[in-house]
């Protein structure tokens, strides 16, 4: 018996907005990486309204949730003023993100443990507003256990720790001026961490099924790597963006985006 399970791609389009506010010009547009994106493969549209608002803004949320002919993932902090406008604007899904300033992206998953109340009142707001949730969290069987508990509909699961190892083990990324001081150790070393790292996300999914929990991944997932999701049938969900808009620079977004889609397609 075949017991595979469907996987669907969400398309984070964040980095689309990166390159408009380097200039804060509206170019490239948003709206048209959503189109591109609806018409060649994507199960779903990612996008997260940060605090400082560095890349997607306000008017962008209204515009994508207005436009979009698939689902809209939000991602957004506990934030009480960001929760406010959400609970307003009320996308398909909400995804509560942990989120620093000074961070260059998010990095790692939200700590379910130290500030259980707060997602726990934010799980209720969105509730009450009819809204899934799902919670981006580590791949550890506490986090899974924590999050059914606060009453989460899904987990996705943070993948930057797998995506780390495997960059520093098949790529020139220990070479270059952003290597990953605390992975630069003998291959053998990266190999172990690397089988330890997908044995944590696959545990962690099955036991999030298992408590009947929906999981997703997302975080550094990319052409190379991808395929390792792919071998875990619980994960039935990816949000890939970054990778898929680096491409996009060569290949245009449309091919990108085709090429990722069929790389998750089981």
């Amino acid at each position: 018996m075949d017991n595979t399970t469907q996987m669907k791609l969400g398309i984070n389009i964040d980095h689309v907005a990166v390159l408009r506010e380097a200039r804060r010009v509206n170019d490239p547009d948003i709206l048209n990486a959503l189109y591109i994106a609806c018409e060649n493969g994507a199960d779903q549209i990612t996008i997260h309204l940060r605090e400082d608002r560095r890349h997607i803004q306000d008017v962008d949320v209204k515009n994508i949730l207005m436009h979009s002919k698939l689902p809209v993932n939000l991602e957004c902090s506990i934030d009480k003023d960001i929760l406010n406008i959400i609970s307003d604007l009320k996308p398909h899904r909400v995804t509560l993100v942990p989120e620093k300033r000074q961070e260059v992206t998010t990095e790692g998953g939200l700590d379910v443990f130290a500030y259980s109340s707060e997602i726990s009142y934010a799980i209720e707001q969105l509730h009450d507003s009819i809204i899934p949730v799902s919670l981006f969290v580590d791949p550890t069987i506490e986090a899974m256990d924590v999050s059914k508990e606060l009453g989460a509909e899904m987990v996705e699961l943070h993948t930057g720790s797998f995506a780390n190892i495997f960059a520093m083990l098949n790529s020139n990324l220990s070479y270059s001026n952003h290597s990953i001081k605390e992975l630069e150790l003998p291959r053998y070393e990266l190999q172990n961490k690397l089988e330890e790292s997908l044995e944590n996300i696959s545990n962690a999914a099955i036991h999030a099924k298992k408590l009947g929990l929906e999981v997703a991944a997302g975080h550094g997932l990319n052409y190379h790597n991808v395929s390792y999701m792919m071998k875990i049938n619980e994960i039935t969900e990816l949000n890939i963006g970054q990778s898929i808009i680096a491409r996009s620079v060569f290949s245009g977004l449309a091919e990108a985006i085709k090429e990722m889609k069929r790389l998750t397609t089981r």
